[in-house]
């Protein structure tokens, strides 16, 4: 196993006394502890989160930016990640990384995930596993060489180094073009894994057929499910991986409103499936979702096709535009958003005692080629 969890059960008998209080008198607890903490504290709060677990972030942000913004951190000694396993895998990985770690003197800052069940159902999909048997079918067939495997940055530790170790780069859904360029420069096939979406919109925005995009399904006996033919005129092959709540918007979704408010204009996420983006006005990353409803004149109307808990968060936030979410029904990530206040201030007492729980460390050796393919990330313009 590449990530070590230590201190990971999350005994009932334990956390039974703090789901009994309201979220009042813990988010009053989570203060007292940041005060007597100070800068040695900083909790991060994921732009899905709940919004009392937002309202006692330091820092809020997407997972990739929040785990930067630690790292950029000096004074930090104890971290609380309040997002999902992965982004807690990334900032232990960023946040320790060896020249930090020697500025410290060897000290590791500890990165906590409040709730060890919150997670991703998307980064799920691509197990270690099953992505190097993939890696070895295709080598069956085509050379592996001439492939660059990316990793969307809602992966597992363990992928980020499989990219690593081959040559390959992460992406986030705001350079992912970017990032593909940077392969096709490189070699003339890319493996996109979790999420076929993104690698699907990305690539056909920049004019890869869809006929040379096939989809490998990771379940299949063989190839993935496809021909040999299919897998030699590739250019894109993509993982057979999805975000359960970004699939739940539909064509006749954006239909409905736009007949419903004449004039909305849709904004969505690229993990949509790519008949719901070319229906769009707008679509790209979190951090675009934000500031294209910043940027909007006052009376703009916004039918937005990502996360509820954001959806919801931008319509507070800008009153004097009309912000509605794309589905008639309520979809919600049950792992993604899971932390609540009991945990947080569970597991911040915890830090503060001196007998820290849900620690997420990610070994060295996986540690060093993840950062490989993060860094090759972060060298692309």
């Amino acid at each position: 196993m590449s990530v070590v969890e230590l201190e990971a059960k999350q005994p009932s008998s334990e956390l039974k006394p703090y789901r009994s209080l309201d979220n009042a008198v813990l988010a009053e607890r989570i203060r007292a502890v940041k005060a007597r903490l100070g800068k040695q504290l900083l909790i991060l709060g994921h732009h899905y989160q709940q919004d009392e677990v937002i309202a006692l972030a330091d820092l809020t942000g997407d997972s990739y930016q929040l785990s930067q913004m630690a790292a950029a951190n000096t004074e930090c000694r104890q971290i609380a990640f309040c997002g999902v396993h992965f982004m807690a895998e990334t900032a232990d990985m960023l946040v320790n990384r060896p020249e930090r770690l020697a500025e410290r003197n060897g000290l590791r800052v500890p990165v906590v995930l409040p709730d060890m069940a919150a997670g991703c159902s998307m980064a799920d999909m691509a197990g270690i596993e099953q992505v190097e048997n993939a890696w070895s079918e295709l080598g069956e067939v085509i050379d592996t060489g001439d492939i660059t495997p990316v990793t969307y940055i809602n992966s597992a530790a363990s992928l980020k180094a499989f990219c690593g170790r081959h040559g390959g780069i992460v992406c986030t859904s705001s350079n992912a073009a970017a990032v593909l360029k940077w392969a096709f420069a490189r070699r003339s096939r890319v493996l996109f894994f979790p999420d076929q979406h993104l690698g699907r919109n990305t690539a056909f925005q920049m004019g890869v057929p869809l006929t040379q995009m096939p989809v490998w399904n990771p379940h299949a006996e063989e190839l993935g499910g496809n021909t040999v033919e299919a897998i030699r005129d590739s250019k894109v092959l993509l993982w057979q991986g999805h975000c359960s709540v970004h699939a739940v918007f539909k064509p006749e979704h954006v239909d409905l409103f736009r007949n419903k408010y004449p004039g909305i204009k849709v904004l969505v996420h690229p993990e949509c499936s790519r008949e719901v983006v070319a229906m769009a006005d707008v679509f790209g990353s979190t951090g675009k979702i934000i500031r294209e409803v910043e940027a909007a004149p006052p009376g703009t109307k916004w039918v937005i096709g990502t996360e509820l808990h954001l959806v919801n968060r931008l319509k507070k936030e800008h009153p004097e535009q009309e912000i509605h979410f794309l589905s008639p029904f309520v979809c919600m990530c049950a792992t993604m958003y899971r932390i609540d206040l009991a945990h947080l201030c569970w597991s911040l007492e915890n830090l503060e005692a001196g007998t820290p729980v849900n620690i997420v460390r990610v070994d060295d050796e996986t540690t060093r080629w993840s950062l490989a393919a993060l860094e090759r990330m972060l060298d692309v313009k």
